[in-house]
């Protein structure tokens, strides 16, 4: 498994698969794969969803490992405004938005640009918002062993924007709290830094 690296080289023979589908896909919606503007579009989408779908081939616990120090540092540790980009597994849709992230550590620090990248690849899969929190929440918790964890995800839905309801301005917020942030005087402080300006 890799443990981090952009998907700029294709596996040709799943490329050229997945590319076919694209190809039906178009024509069933009846429109002509053939046309110029239509001529490439099943190869690009083709990589462009198996870039977006990288996530699978990558082990955010290997990541996590690969940069994780001794230190006796014990405060709240936080990397707020992580931009994130998913797809929605039931329509395939994109939602986005930030994560923030919170860890307090309990002997073990780790790089800070590990933390963004296993936002990176839990979502750079089919999510649903509420797996994506969890799935964060819990490689922490469980490879970090820290004395607390958080996590708050705030994302906009394309299937609640271009669809269904077509609400163009709501923002959906879910969040998960391990060890010490289960305190609230520690939640709370938590909620208070991510949502002020310290600059």
């Amino acid at each position: 498994m890799s443990v981090y690296k952009n998907l700029e080289e294709y596996n040709m023979e799943v490329t050229t698969e997945v590319k076919s589908k694209f190809s039906s896909i178009i024509d069933e919606i009846g429109e002509d794969v053939t046309r110029d503007g239509l001529i490439k579009t099943p190869e690009r989408a083709a990589k462009a969803m198996l870039f977006l779908t990288q996530g699978y081939k990558q082990d955010p616990v290997e990541i996590l490992k690969g940069a994780m120090f001794k230190e006796d540092y014990d405060d709240m540790v936080i990397i707020k405004d992580i931009e994130l980009y998913s797809l929605c597994e039931h329509h395939m849709l994109p939602f986005f938005g930030k994560a923030h992230i919170a860890y307090i550590p309990n002997g073990q620090i780790v790089g800070l640009s590990k933390i963004p990248r296993i936002v990176d690849v839990f979502a750079r899969r089919l999510q649903v918002q509420e797996r994506l929190t969890h799935d964060i929440l819990e490689c922490l918790n469980n490879t970090l062993k820290p004395q607390g964890v958080a996590v708050v995800i705030e994302a906009s839905h394309m299937c609640m924007m271009m669809r269904g309801v077509q609400k163009q301005n709501s923002v959906t917020t879910t969040s998960g709290f391990r060890g010490q942030f289960e305190k609230i005087e520690t939640r709370n402080e938590f909620l208070k830094l991510i949502s002020s300006d310290l600059s």
